[in-house]
């Protein structure tokens, strides 16, 4: 495509999504992915060189906020993350939106109202061809129209688990999932989490959003390309992208979808002498409010009792979601880690592998996560060419009180054995923030259409946009938002 009328830079859940809603315009599209398609190997189910060896990991450090060196666990290839992620596309709760007081803080809210985004969250719940129900947790927000799918079954054990936990009180109810479970399986019988997709079953952004944009001529994919700085020309406006290996690629349109880290980083990379503290970045909030969950793995286990599940991943519950159980401030969402089995147990300690197989084989595997606040002191800032990612974490002493709930209520439901640990910044959960939105072009990088305040055809849609991070998983909310800045740009800049 020698000159495109909107290039967008990254496929992963924003990009992609917003490339499938422009297609049909007839307008010329240019994805620009960093990555390249993934192709089927052996490594895709070998838990020892996913896990173990970080087979899939990008050859690539960050400095942290002790300027230390580490191997950040973001993946660059077609469908970017979403290509590896567990497939948890839960709305945001309604509450989200609104700004309320947390056990270490507050979150300020949104812009927009959850039912300003619930027609977008529905038509990416069916793009993502979502299996679940919207009548089994109270904290569901309402739904204009049903999932497209039911709920995937629990296996035997997890069934259990599921009238265990009801029987102590909680309200255990089904994930919603993009996947076809069938499908997955029949490619092997591994668990799911950090796995990556090359069979097809998962609906992650290449083969849900991505495939269907590319079934449009008007649609190209360059892969292969790393996006290096923005050209702006003087009076603001952006002229095209410096892509490694291609020179500069122009349009009337650019899109930044290189998720929170990375699309910072670039925007701070493009400074110039009439942006000089990066674009889009008057406000000097670029970088600023990261937000990365805090997140724990829990594993709950009785002697005599096996989990002989193959994919435990369909049981939640968000009883702490909106408060303490006591009136108190919120404390996150509960939901059932992808299946540990014994070679992902032994890769991630230092246990021999009988051992971490004779756990694996009775362990429920949880993964508690609570909110993280927006601080402008926790941010991305690029040092001579390199990404400096000083995460400043809170709200963990919410975070630690719902990790001992948790412990509590599996004990009552009889596992007597509860072992837990949280997340380091080597996994990263759910990076967000970076370009947060917002009405005041003080205060925000883009509008509530994901439009820079600064640059008129500079849009970013990906995770960096996110006033706040919640407690559950952001990729359904990235998927609304690009079909709601999708629909935005084709009534604004293509109805002429």
């Amino acid at each position: 495509m020698t000159r495109a009328d909107v290039i967008i830079i990254g496929s992963g859940m924003g990009g992609s999504t917003l490339a499938a809603t422009l297609a049909p315009s007839g307008r010329r599209i240019l994805v620009v992915e960093r990555g390249e398609r993934l192709v089927p190997s052996p490594q895709d189910r070998d838990p020892k060189a996913i896990f173990g060896d970080g087979f899939f990991r990008p050859d690539e450090t960050w400095l942290d906020g002790d300027d230390k060196s580490f191997n950040p666990g973001n993946y660059y290839c077609v469908g970017g993350n979403s290509k590896f992620y567990g497939a948890a596309l839960i709305r945001y709760r309604r509450e989200d939106f609104q700004p309320r007081p947390h056990m270490s803080g507050s979150s300020p809210g949104w812009p927009i109202s959850y039912d300003e985004l619930e027609i977008d969250y529905c038509a990416a719940e069916h793009l993502y061809e979502v299996r679940g129900t919207d009548s089994e947790d109270p904290t569901e927000p309402p739904h204009s129209v049903k999932y497209p799918h039911l709920p995937v079954a629990d296996e035997p054990d997890v069934a259990d688990l599921r009238k265990r936990l009801n029987q102590v009180g909680l309200t255990p109810s089904s994930v919603p999932l993009g996947v076809d479970i069938d499908r997955w399986l029949a490619a092997g019988q591994t668990t799911w989490d950090a796995f990556p997709n090359t069979c097809g079953g998962k609906m992650d952004a290449e083969n849900s959003a991505l495939a269907k944009a590319l079934q449009y001529e008007n649609v190209e994919l360059l892969t292969g390309a790393q996006a290096r700085k923005l050209i702006a020309a003087e009076d603001g406006s952006l002229m095209g992208v410096e892509v490694e290996g291609h020179g500069m690629l122009q349009a009337p349109l650019i899109v930044l979808s290189a998720g929170a880290v990375q699309s910072a980083a670039l925007l701070l990379k493009s400074a110039n002498e009439t942006c000089p503290k990066g674009l889009a970045n008057r406000s000097d909030q670029v970088g600023r409010n990261f937000m990365n969950h805090n997140c724990s793995a829990v594993l709950a286990l009785h002697p005599l009792r096996r989990n002989r599940s193959i994919y435990q991943k369909t049981l939640m519950f968000n009883d702490y979601y909106n408060s303490d159980g006591n009136g108190g401030p919120p404390l996150g969402n509960i939901q059932m880690l992808g299946k540990i089995t014994g070679p992902i147990l032994a890769s991630q300690t230092k246990l021999p592998g009988w051992i971490a197989k004779l756990i694996a084989e009775r362990s429920f595997d949880f993964y508690a996560m609570s909110e993280d606040l927006p601080n402008p002191e926790s941010r991305v800032t690029v040092e001579g060419g390199k990404i400096r990612l000083d995460w400043k974490r809170s709200n963990w002493e919410a975070h630690k009180e719902l990790v001992a709930r948790l412990k509590s209520h599996v004990r009552r439901a009889g596992f007597p054995v509860v072992l837990s640990r949280p997340f380091d910044r080597r996994t990263p959960s759910h990076q967000c923030g970076t370009a947060r939105m917002g009405k005041n072009p003080t205060n925000s990088v883009v509008d509530i259409f994901c439009r820079s305040h600064d640059h008129r055809n500079l849009f970013v849609v990906d995770a960096s946009v996110l006033p706040t991070s919640a407690a559950v998983n952001p990729a359904l909310t990235i998927a609304a938002l690009a079909l709601r800045t999708g629909r935005h740009i084709i009534e604004t800049e293509f109805a002429a």
